[in-house]
């Protein structure tokens, strides 16, 4: 063996090793991140992270059930809450690209009898929670609805007579209103429901398997239960999945996640520049950014673009984030409303970032 055979051999050992040192430091600071937060006593998480589809780490943490005292799985299957936004966005863009929709449709097109107040609403003032139109989550009697089954719009109805909080495309505030608005704009233009449209075309053609129309009588395998922590842990609150609806009523796992994720970034569903739609950063007509596209948070970590979207709803908590310079993807869904996953995965995002 020559000398700079010998040299070259050594300097490959070196890269494979600083490569491996570099990468398990990284996971030991991830795991660090996530035991501080979760033991075999608490409520749980699962947690992926992949870049350019390759999975690089993928672990759970804590309980999936503790009243029965079952592990949590890396495949439980949570709640994803405001994290179906995403689903509903890029559902009104597939119905776009078909023709059926214009972003700068007027909502009246779809609901003749809305009272807009004298106002322009359009489905592009929906997406990015630009309307001005009052949430329902922040109306108070909701509570007094919120076991009800109600039909879309039934829950329209609920709110659309409340005052705007602004005029359409003056402010950004977060809307859940706007999102069942949607998700009745796409049963009314694709003519099924929008849980129906959602399974068909995103869910069985991706092969996403366990994802779902949340139920609380249907058998779902895996399913995690979710819980509050009130000086102790209570089982979550019964809420109708008929009201968070086209803003919040998916469930799915880490995988199919990912898989999601994935379908996106080459294209299964969308072209690309209808998918650049979506991760737009939009202004007001003021000019001011709003940091929101369709869907998505349009942040930063560590000075890199960076898409985002998190998810609350009765006994779960959800966050993804997904870095289009890297290519790399994390999101950790949780089971209990009492642990935000937001800080904790961009951390950990950083930290796949350093």
């Amino acid at each position: 063996m020559t000398h700079k055979l010998k040299k070259s051999i050594l300097l490959f050992i070196s890269i494979i090793y600083i490569s491996t040192g570099y990468s398990q430091t990284k996971e030991a600071k991830i795991d660090k991140l996530l035991n501080e937060k979760f033991n075999s006593n608490t409520s749980g998480a699962a947690i992926l992270i992949t870049q350019k589809g390759k999975t690089i780490y993928r672990k759970a943490f804590g309980q999936a059930n503790l009243e029965q005292g079952v592990k949590m799985t890396p495949g439980n299957v949570f709640e994803i809450g405001s994290m179906t936004k995403q689903f509903t966005a890029v559902s009104i863009l597939m119905l776009v690209e078909q023709g059926k929709i214009k972003l700068t449709d007027e909502i009246t097109k779809f609901i003749p009898d809305y009272p807009t107040k004298g106002h322009k609403i359009t489905v592009h003032h929906l997406l990015n929670h630009t309307s001005g139109i009052k949430s329902y989550t922040r109306i108070r009697k909701l509570f007094s609805v919120a076991r009800n089954d109600m039909k879309p719009l039934e829950l329209i109805k609920f709110f659309r007579d409340e005052p705007m909080d602004f005029n359409p495309g003056e402010q950004y505030k977060y809307n859940n209103s706007a999102y069942v608005i949607l998700g009745y704009i796409i049963e009314k233009t694709s003519g099924i429901s929008y849980e129906e449209y959602v399974q068909k075309n995103i869910f069985d053609t991706l092969n996403m398997t366990n994802s779902t129309y949340a139920s609380h009588t249907k058998l779902i395998k895996n399913r995690a239960a979710g819980y509050h922590n009130r000086n102790g842990y209570q089982n979550a609150r019964y809420i109708s999945f008929t009201l968070p609806y086209a803003g919040g009523s998916l469930m799915s796992t880490i995988d199919d996640l990912n898989t999601w994720q994935q379908a996106l970034t080459h294209n299964k569903l969308l072209k690309k520049e209808t998918l650049q739609k979506a991760h737009t950063n939009y202004t007001l007509n003021n000019g001011d950014k709003i940091n929101y596209g369709y869907g998505w948070n349009i942040k930063t970590i560590n000075n890199t673009l960076s898409l985002e979207h998190g998810g609350s709803i009765f006994g779960f908590k959800s966050m993804g984030v997904y870095i289009p310079s890297t290519d790399v993807y994390v999101v950790i869904l949780t089971n209990c409303d009492c642990i935000s996953p937001t800080k904790l995965t961009r951390e950990v995002t950083g930290i796949m970032l350093d």
